[in-house]
């Protein structure tokens, strides 16, 4: 019988170390819903970042064919040995993902899913670099803080929608497909939590310039407040006429704020401005 994850973390000496924020998920209805949330199956392989105390990584391994967890805090290691004995389909790295090269890693495994708890404070550094590095990976089913799955799956004309969620549209689709609620969470933190599912479609949003596309999006969100004339102007160097040239042939008030237009009024900004760059 698997002993309760609390006492394998005291048996092992373990201290939560809040530099990692790390926050361990132990009910398994929660870590089974997950599993089936991400859509993985038994021929598929998957990645975790941040497996922590190997709770999601056991409830994948028992669906999935193949886990590679990430982790970067060493002392998790005979917490590990004992959540995931007898697993011979998990395998731990115990390495940063951000320092992963990916062209590397993706050359050994072929085609993923990425399903995990990830770290609150490397959140959109650690889906960035999927996205952009990844080629591979079909979807991303991830916990984050609520607030930052409002983000990632906010619509046009709303408070949460920014330049993440402009960027993410580019490849993705964003679903959040459930709410966690913080005392689900060992320890307890100060906020709730969603899981949302990014499935790639590569195309999703079509636009001449994915690197442009970006920074127009930045550009229009660098200054919230101000008119997506002014920071336009201010972040390519062209003149007021040009900007106004470029927001009026993507048929957008002049008057208009970044937040206002959609990832494909965006895609056709950036290519009306890669034209006159």
């Amino acid at each position: 019988m698997e002993k309760d994850i609390k006492t394998v973390l005291a048996e092992c000496g373990f201290g939560f170390k809040k530099k990692f924020g790390q926050n361990f998920i132990t009910d398994k209805n929660l870590l089974s819903s997950i599993v089936a949330k991400s859509g993985a199956g038994g021929g598929d392989t998957v990645i975790e970042i941040g497996c922590g105390a190997g709770t999601l990584t056991r409830a994948l391994a028992q669906t999935v064919k193949r886990v590679i967890a990430f982790e970067v805090d060493t002392s998790l290691r005979p917490v590990l040995e004992r959540t995931l004995a007898g697993y011979d389909n998990a395998e731990v790295v115990f390495k940063d993902f951000l320092k992963v090269d990916m062209r590397a890693l993706e050359s050994k495994i072929g085609e993923y899913s990425v399903v995990a708890n990830l770290p609150y404070y490397v959140t959109t550094p650690l889906i960035t670099k999927l996205l952009e590095e990844g080629k591979k990976c079909k979807s991303l089913t991830v916990m984050v803080q609520e607030e930052v799955a409002d983000r990632l799956c906010a619509k046009e004309n709303t408070p949460e929608y920014g330049a993440i969620t402009a960027v993410i549209a580019l490849k993705c689709d964003a679903e959040k497909v459930k709410r966690v609620p913080r005392e689900m969470f060992t320890p307890r933190p100060n906020v709730d939590s969603a899981v949302v599912k990014l499935t790639v479609r590569e195309g999703r949003v079509r636009v001449s310039d994915e690197t442009l596309y970006k920074k127009v999006v930045h550009a229009a969100f660098s200054a919230r407040r101000k008119t997506l004339e002014n920071n336009l102007v201010n972040a390519f160097k062209i003149s007021r006429e040009q900007a106004r040239a470029v927001i009026a042939a993507c048929g957008v008030d002049e008057k208009a704020r970044g937040e206002t237009l959609s990832p494909e009024k965006f895609a056709v900004l950036s290519d009306e401005i890669k034209k006159i760059l």
